[in-house]
């Protein structure tokens, strides 16, 4: 298997995806220690979305178990599925509370970005979800 992992994976896109990984959960795990920590902007934007502040250290629960299953291998697929219902609820909140454009698109390119991390380390999930079809494989373009 790990011979057909290096023929269907270069090196490049396995590097490049653990790094959009590896970035992603930074960022995911600095924004969960921020909903436990409670600074004043995360209690401001909060109070500015129409959120509940004493929801946060829930959120930060959430937010920081999906991060780490997406960080696992064995059950990354698992935490970019729960990422991307995370995700979508904070741009559907940023929507429905008239954010500016950027902070309400933020979480959408951000879930991308995990998708795009997790497709490049895998290549089976790339058979799950083909992004194009080439002429190489036989398949009509």
């Amino acid at each position: 298997m790990a011979g057909d992992a290096q023929v269907t994976n270069s090196k490049g896109q396995l590097w490049t995806g653990r790094v959009l990984s590896t970035l992603a959960v930074v960022f995911l795990l600095f924004d969960a220690s921020g909903k436990f920590i409670m600074p004043a902007p995360v209690v401001q934007a909060s109070v500015r979305l129409g959120f509940p502040v004493s929801l946060s250290p829930t959120l930060g629960v959430l937010l920081t178990l999906s991060s780490i299953l997406y960080a696992i291998p064995r059950t990354s697929v698992l935490g970019a599925v729960l990422l991307t219902g995370y995700l979508g609820g904070a741009a559907a909140i940023q929507l429905r509370a008239g954010s500016p454009l950027f902070e309400t698109v933020f979480p959408v390119m951000f879930g991308i970005m995990v998708w795009a991390g997790i497709l490049l380390r895998d290549s089976n999930l790339r058979h799950v979800f083909p992004l194009r079809r080439t002429a190489r494989s036989g398949g009509v373009a």
